[in-house]
Protein backbone atom coordinates (compact mmCIF):
# COMPACT_ATOMS: atom_id res chain seq x y z
CA UNK A 1 0.00 0.00 0.00
CA UNK A 2 1.23 3.51 -0.94
CA UNK A 3 -0.77 6.48 -0.16
CA UNK A 4 0.58 9.79 -2.32
CA UNK A 5 1.06 13.03 -0.22
CA UNK A 6 0.33 16.29 -2.43
CA UNK A 7 0.83 19.78 0.28
CA UNK A 8 -0.81 22.86 -1.23
CA UNK A 9 -0.20 25.72 0.69
CA UNK A 10 0.16 29.23 0.53
CA UNK A 11 3.98 30.01 -0.95
CA UNK A 12 6.61 27.70 -0.01
CA UNK A 13 5.46 26.76 3.61
CA UNK A 14 4.52 23.22 2.14
CA UNK A 15 7.89 22.69 0.44
CA UNK A 16 9.89 23.88 3.85
CA UNK A 17 7.55 21.75 5.44
CA UNK A 18 8.44 18.94 3.95
CA UNK A 19 12.37 19.34 3.36
CA UNK A 20 12.10 19.59 7.64
CA UNK A 21 10.11 16.56 8.35
CA UNK A 22 12.23 14.72 5.85
CA UNK A 23 15.47 16.08 7.55
CA UNK A 24 14.09 14.97 10.83
CA UNK A 25 12.89 11.86 9.66
CA UNK A 26 15.93 10.96 7.35
CA UNK A 27 14.28 9.97 4.45
CA UNK A 28 10.64 10.72 2.94
CA UNK A 29 8.47 6.89 3.12
CA UNK A 30 5.73 8.15 0.85
CA UNK A 31 6.04 9.89 -2.51
CA UNK A 32 5.15 13.39 -1.94
CA UNK A 33 4.91 16.89 -3.86
CA UNK A 34 4.10 20.33 -2.92
CA UNK A 35 1.92 23.00 -4.79
CA UNK A 36 3.04 26.82 -3.97
CA UNK A 37 -0.06 29.04 -4.29
CA UNK A 38 0.96 32.74 -4.45
CA UNK A 39 -0.81 35.67 -4.61
CA UNK A 40 -0.51 35.87 -8.20
CA UNK A 41 -1.62 32.33 -8.63
CA UNK A 42 -4.78 31.54 -10.91
CA UNK A 43 -6.78 28.96 -8.91
CA UNK A 44 -7.85 27.39 -12.58
CA UNK A 45 -4.70 26.90 -13.72
CA UNK A 46 -3.46 25.78 -10.21
CA UNK A 47 -6.47 23.61 -9.84
CA UNK A 48 -5.48 21.61 -13.17
CA UNK A 49 -1.54 21.29 -11.79
CA UNK A 50 -3.02 20.06 -8.54
CA UNK A 51 -4.98 17.53 -11.04
CA UNK A 52 -1.82 16.29 -12.80
CA UNK A 53 0.17 16.43 -9.52
CA UNK A 54 -2.13 13.84 -8.25
CA UNK A 55 -2.26 11.46 -11.77
CA UNK A 56 1.78 11.24 -11.30
CA UNK A 57 1.30 10.77 -7.10
CA UNK A 58 -2.07 8.20 -7.12
CA UNK A 59 -0.26 4.46 -7.52
CA UNK A 60 -3.64 2.97 -6.46
CA UNK A 61 -4.51 3.70 -3.08
CA UNK A 62 -5.65 7.14 -3.36
CA UNK A 63 -3.89 10.81 -1.90
CA UNK A 64 -3.65 12.74 0.75
CA UNK A 65 -3.68 16.37 0.48
CA UNK A 66 -2.67 18.48 3.43
CA UNK A 67 -3.26 22.26 3.43
CA UNK A 68 -2.82 25.25 5.69
CA UNK A 69 -5.75 27.39 6.01
CA UNK A 70 -9.26 26.28 5.60
CA UNK A 71 -11.04 28.36 3.75
CA UNK A 72 -8.22 29.87 1.96
CA UNK A 73 -7.16 29.74 -1.97
CA UNK A 74 -5.04 26.54 -1.36
CA UNK A 75 -7.82 24.56 0.60
CA UNK A 76 -10.65 25.22 -1.48
CA UNK A 77 -8.32 23.61 -4.41
CA UNK A 78 -7.93 20.91 -2.08
CA UNK A 79 -11.41 20.85 -1.58
CA UNK A 80 -12.45 20.61 -5.26
CA UNK A 81 -9.62 17.68 -5.67
CA UNK A 82 -11.46 16.00 -2.90
CA UNK A 83 -14.62 15.62 -4.50
CA UNK A 84 -12.63 12.70 -5.83
CA UNK A 85 -13.40 9.47 -3.74
CA UNK A 86 -9.62 8.38 -4.26
CA UNK A 87 -8.65 11.92 -1.97
CA UNK A 88 -8.82 13.02 1.24
CA UNK A 89 -8.52 16.41 2.33
CA UNK A 90 -7.22 17.81 5.87
CA UNK A 91 -6.58 21.41 6.66
CA UNK A 92 -4.29 22.61 8.86
CA UNK A 93 -1.49 21.77 8.29
CA UNK A 94 1.76 21.96 10.89
CA UNK A 95 4.94 20.35 11.12
CA UNK A 96 3.62 17.78 14.08
CA UNK A 97 0.45 16.53 11.72
CA UNK A 98 3.37 15.81 8.52
CA UNK A 99 5.53 14.03 10.71
CA UNK A 100 2.51 11.88 11.93
CA UNK A 101 1.44 11.15 8.47
CA UNK A 102 5.02 10.14 7.45
CA UNK A 103 5.40 7.90 10.08
CA UNK A 104 2.34 6.09 9.29
CA UNK A 105 3.07 5.15 5.68
CA UNK A 106 1.71 1.79 5.69
CA UNK A 107 -1.99 3.55 6.59
CA UNK A 108 -4.90 3.16 3.87
CA UNK A 109 -6.02 6.71 2.66
CA UNK A 110 -9.20 7.28 5.31
CA UNK A 111 -7.19 6.15 8.45
CA UNK A 112 -4.09 8.10 7.37
CA UNK A 113 -6.32 11.23 7.48
CA UNK A 114 -7.14 10.96 10.60
CA UNK A 115 -3.77 10.30 11.47
CA UNK A 116 -2.99 13.55 9.82
CA UNK A 117 -5.57 15.68 11.71
CA UNK A 118 -4.61 14.37 15.44
CA UNK A 119 -1.27 14.81 14.59
CA UNK A 120 -2.42 18.36 13.89
CA UNK A 121 -4.20 18.83 17.09
CA UNK A 122 -1.59 16.82 19.46
CA UNK A 123 1.23 18.99 18.28
CA UNK A 124 -0.85 22.48 19.48
CA UNK A 125 0.19 22.74 22.96
CA UNK A 126 0.63 26.04 25.50
CA UNK A 127 4.10 26.53 26.47
CA UNK A 128 5.11 26.86 30.12
CA UNK A 129 6.99 29.73 30.64
CA UNK A 130 10.82 29.74 30.89
CA UNK A 131 12.57 29.57 34.52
Amino acid sequence: MSIGLLLITHNGIGAELLETATVMLGACPLEAKALAITVDSDPDQQLRHARKMIEQLDQGDGVLILTDMYGSTPSNIACALGQNNRVAVVAGLNLPMLVRVLNYPQLDLHTLAEKAESGGRIGIVPCPPGD
